[in-house]
């Protein structure tokens, strides 16, 4: 088992219109957790990101929500009339390479998770990976060319991806509408 490393408190200094500033950022912890793809068997690292945060946050087996998404993924390819569908080859079904948002959306709202947006086109970055701006609860958040797995303030991955609490939230999925803002419980 591993143990969970305290997130760092960032601190930005600067100058603007001749007031000097200082912000704090305090930075989620982090635990590493592979989601039980060791424990399927499958050995090395890879873009398995989708397949991970899903396991984590649903605790669903990593072998069921890796075939369930091979077979959505090939399903969505033969049958979708989009553009993505079109020119996806078959070798690109498997989840370690990655997986299409029109896919991994639908499957993890038929786990009764609910999709929550934190940025809009031309809004800029409102939510970032801080203790101070992420609800608690099990939640699969949505980061720039990532997916990851927050369990009450803990990031559950295979690495630290916060950027020193700089991330981006683009949104997240949260299974319940029960959860409450703040750490200290």
């Amino acid at each position: 088992m591993s143990e969970i490393i305290k997130g760092k408190v960032e601190v930005h200094l600067g100058r603007d219109k001749d007031v000097n500033f200082r912000h704090e950022y305090h930075g989620l912890d982090f635990l590493y957790n592979d989601g039980g793809r060791e424990k399927a068997g499958y050995k090395g690292s890879t873009g398995d990101c989708v397949t991970r945060a899903i396991c984590i946050a649903s605790g669903l087996p990593y072998q069921k929500v890796y075939d369930d998404l091979y077979n959505l993924t090939k399903e969505w390819r033969l049958n979708s009339n989009s553009k993505h569908a079109k020119v996806a080859k078959p070798q690109n079904d498997s989840p370690r390479t990655g997986v299409y948002r029109n896919v991994y959306d639908q499957y993890i709202k038929s786990l009764g998770f609910i999709w929550v947006p934190t940025m809009k086109i031309g809004s800029g970055c409102k939510v970032h990976l801080r203790k101070d701006e992420i609800p608690c609860g099990k939640l699969i958040v949505r980061v720039s060319k990532h997916i990851t797995s927050v369990i009450n303030g803990v990031i559950n991955d295979t690495y630290d991806c916060s950027r020193g609490a700089t991330r981006c939230v683009y949104g997240y999925y949260i299974n319940d509408l029960t959860y409450t803002w703040g750490f200290n419980k």
